[in-house]
């Protein structure tokens, strides 16, 4: 049964490879495809047509832009399946990816492509980035998703809604894996086989640029989900700094007697602003840890309150137990 998925294929001039994608995914049994197109020059919206996809065009541009507005204004099904449209996932493996979420035993699903990843699929730029994004994110944000840049990702619409998402470009993915992370969204990881570009498709990646807007968008979310690796680390550079120039200051004024004045200013104003850093780090970890402790019993209060209004074991509703003591109180009132 497939009525309850759509797929998502976010598609920016991939003419070379958006019919075949689609129709693999129909010969898997998937008949709701949705491509949301960011304005391609060329022919990949008649070509997604032709191969019997639903085709929108985004009203802005980039693929997180794209993902947000596809999700909240065309998809309508329970669980959406979102891939890439340039032939480098195989629509075999969407089973896999659907199960956790049809099981109840996760809400979104990671696809691994360094479980099964062909030789040629990543170069060894991408292979090493990625390797330094996935153990920063770890770091960072105490999860290990095992590969957080996959564009292949299942998940439920109702999960999506609760994620807080601005990421307009290729650090969509990254954002996706910090929001889960941060508001509890139970996330499992799937092994999955990674292809490489087939001929005659290009990547919209750039590496440098691209990574760095990744990179930046993990540092950033570290912000709200570890305060202390946030600030921490600014001021552990900080401090660094500030200590290099003093140590510089006093060799030279000990050894030469040359005195640098404007660097010792300097010097003091790093190593103090660095120890200002820590310190707010630390506030701050301890704040975000009872503001987690504070909503765990929040929604566990929410829970007892939902588990007290529900109906009592002699079948009468909430309403008749309210209107029962109503009765009561105006038979026998309160003495004055």
């Amino acid at each position: 049964m497939t009525d309850d998925v759509c797929v998502l294929l976010p598609t920016y001039n991939e003419a070379a490879t958006v019919a075949d994608v689609v129709t693999d995914f129909r010969d898997q049994g998937f008949t709701n495809i949705l491509v949301i197109d960011g304005g391609s020059t060329d022919d990949t919206r008649e070509r997604a047509r032709e191969a019997g996809a639903r085709v929108e065009i985004q009203s802005g541009t980039g693929k997180g832009q794209a993902i947000r507005e596809a999700v909240r204004e065309h998809v309508t099904t329970d669980y959406v399946l979102m891939a890439d449209a340039d032939g480098t996932y195989r629509a075999s493996d969407a089973d896999a990816m659907l199960e956790p979420l049809r099981e109840g035993t996760a809400e979104h699903v990671i696809g691994d492509r360094f479980a099964d990843m062909h030789e040629d699929a990543m170069t060894g730029l991408n292979r090493a980035g990625n390797t330094i994004f996935n153990s920063l994110f770890s770091l960072i944000h105490r999860e290990d998703f095992g590969d957080i840049l996959s564009g292949y990702r299942a998940f439920t619409r109702d999960s999506f809604k609760r994620l807080r998402l601005s990421a307009d470009g290729f650090g969509i993915e990254t954002e996706l894996a910090v929001e889960c992370a941060r508001h509890g969204v139970r996330t499992t990881v799937v092994p999955i086989t990674y292809l490489p570009r087939p001929d005659g498709s290009n990547t919209n990646l750039h590496p440098v640029r691209d990574g760095g807007i990744i990179l930046m968008a993990i540092y950033r979310q570290a912000k709200t989900s570890n305060p202390l690796f946030y600030f921490g680390s600014a001021g552990v550079a900080s401090g660094l700094a500030g200590a290099l120039v003093a140590a510089y200051v006093g060799y030279d004024w000990f050894v030469n007697g040359i005195p640098h004045n404007v660097l010792a200013i300097v010097a003091g104003v790093g190593v103090i602003l660095g120890v200002q850093l820590l310190i707010f780090g630390v506030l701050s970890d301890l704040l975000v840890t009872l503001h987690g402790e504070t909503l765990d019993r929040v929604e566990a209060l929410e829970r007892e309150v939902d588990s007290a209004g529900a109906a009592p074991a002699d079948g009468s509703t909430a309403d008749d137990v309210a209107d029962a003591s109503e009765r009561e109180e105006r038979a026998d009132p309160p003495e004055q």
